[in-house]
């Protein structure tokens, strides 16, 4: 029996970067409390078995009994798992550790690819009037990502401005390649958002030259700095947005998503 399709779909954007360290658990997070302070409702699916995404955003381990492992393992609905965040309009899906293990569990499952692209698609998703899912990568690219990336309808990449940066971009192209040759069809590259970024450092520079040259328009217009609000932000259990709303950090942010809202035909359903 096919699954339900969701009549008013969220644009999914899966972030991901099979390199760990290069802010993208940061930018999921910041990203999606900007856009919601720009008006929309927003779900972001914390699929890291570290959990980072749902820490910083208030979720505290106890209060997460219902999880992406559930999810795409169990038999858990979506409706079963979401739960409001500590900033408004910004509601997740948490993760724990057991979604380590989610790779052996699924191997024979015929459908593994698909579990959460079928989830993200059940009609009781109309229900929460998002305007966008975030899907918050584990850094590999492993049959989590992949799920990521069949359910999404196109994949943020944020990456660090420093020496070598480059080099595990073409790993990843390759598996977005794959995964739209054999899954999704429609997948295609967001964008890449340089991350770290120091205007003061000639490596932060030389990073996005090198960038802009072979990637061209991919790359986002916004810099993500340095900033020690944005590294300080985590450890209260919040968005900068949150903690520092006038920091260069948060104002980025801002930015990053004024320039995904600029570029996307998904209207928002929440008037601010």
């Amino acid at each position: 029996m096919p699954t339900p399709t969701s009549l008013n779909r969220a644009k999914i954007l899966a972030v991901a970067n099979q390199k760990g360290g290069v802010g993208k658990t940061t930018t999921t997070i910041n990203l999606g409390a900007a856009l919601a302070e720009a008006g929309c409702r927003v779900l972001l699916i914390d699929l890291d078995p570290q959990g980072n995404a749902s820490t910083g955003l208030g979720i505290d381990h106890s209060k997460r009994q219902v999880t992406t492992y559930d999810l795409l393992v169990g038999d858990a609905a979506p409706d079963d798992a979401i739960q409001a965040s500590n900033v408004d309009d910004l509601l997740i899906i948490p993760a724990t550790t057991d979604l380590s293990s989610a790779d052996i569990e699924l191997i024979s499952n015929e459908k593994r690819s698909f579990l959460l692209h079928d989830a993200l698609r059940q009609l009781s998703m109309d229900t929460y009037q998002l305007d966008y899912i975030l899907i918050d990568c584990p850094p590999s690219l492993n049959i989590l990502t992949v799920n990521a990336m069949v359910a999404a309808d196109s994949v943020i990449v944020p990456l660090q401005s420093e020496f070598f940066a480059l080099e595990g971009l073409s790993q990843l192209m390759l598996t977005i390649r794959e995964v739209r040759q054999s899954a999704n069809k429609d997948l295609r590259i967001e964008g890449i958002v340089l991350t770290m970024y120091d205007k003061r450092n000639n490596l932060s520079q030389q990073v996005e030259a090198d960038a802009r040259e072979n990637l061209g328009g991919l790359v986002f217009d916004t810099l993500i700095p340095r900033n020690v609000r944005l590294s300080e932000a985590p450890s209260f259990a919040m968005p900068v947005l949150t903690y520092d709303p006038n920091s260069t950090g948060a104002q980025a942010y801002r930015d990053l998503a004024t320039e995904i809202l600029t570029k996307s035909k998904a209207p928002i359903r929440k008037v601010s």
